[in-house]
């Protein structure tokens, strides 16, 4: 006869394993003696062990009861069945850790390689952080509502990038974001910015974007980071 810290040390499980297993109707639980305290048999202690295995082996709790007591026939395909469910488990848990390494990247979990390099591009110009987070958001937005344009905009956003007076320009609007929206130098940005559009009007930034569900995402994914500024910049290039 075992008290409850016997039967747990002989198991090789805690006591509160096993008051857990009596919880969940796994091992039944003995009256108590004239003592006040609950002994355990050799018949605990066996069924305590076979519990422990099938648990160690991972087993789910909720299919260890049908299985203490079952044929080696029911027995062998259960568990056949419980070592498909875990290949399937160790093959998400190998797509986690691939997403988690990829997390190390930074925006390459979320966009596609050619905006990602695009964007480390633009981190390489001395682009602000802030104008980074608007560009990955846009893209995220645009790729995942169509693919196909947001390939071909990317590609010509970083021809784009090659070109001296753009990247000027970029930089610029970059740096105006936290300017007075009197500031003396926006109307001058405004004019340089059109004169380089009218000049350039085949360029992705110059022409309507083909999915108009896509202008509609990018378009709301830059109010967060204008500014009195920018929205003066605006006015002014539209006006």
């Amino acid at each position: 006869m075992f008290t409850i810290g016997q039967l747990a040390d002989y198991a090789g499980v805690t006591t509160k394993a096993i008051r857990h297993y009596h919880e969940r109707g796994l091992l039944p639980e003995p009256g108590r003696d004239s003592s006040g305290y609950r002994r355990y048999t050799a018949e605990h202690a066996i069924k305590l062990v076979k519990i422990r295995t099938l648990a160690h082996a991972g087993v789910p709790l909720a299919r260890i009861k049908d299985l203490l007591d079952a044929d080696p026939d029911t027995l062998t395909e259960a568990i056949t069945e419980i070592d498909h469910d875990l290949d399937e488990r160790i093959a998400q848990l190998r797509r986690t850790r691939e997403q988690l390494a990829q997390l190390r990247g930074g925006d390459r979990l979320f966009v596609a390689p050619e905006v990602a390099a695009y964007l480390d591009d633009l981190r390489e110009l001395g682009v602000s952080e802030r104008m980074v987070r608007v560009e990955r958001d846009g893209w995220i937005l645009m790729q995942t509502a169509s693919p196909e344009d947001a390939a071909l905009w990317i590609a010509e956003k970083r021809e784009l990038m090659t070109d001296p007076e753009f990247r000027a320009l970029y930089l610029d609007h970059d740096a105006a974001h936290g300017w007075s929206p009197d500031d003396p130098r926006l109307p001058a940005l405004a004019d340089r910015t059109r004169s380089w559009f009218t000049e350039h009007p085949a360029r992705c930034e110059a022409r309507p974007v083909p999915n108009p569900a896509v202008a509609r995402l990018a378009a709301q994914s830059q109010p967060g980071a204008s500014s009195p500024a920018w929205d003066r910049l605006a006015q002014l290039m539209n006006g």
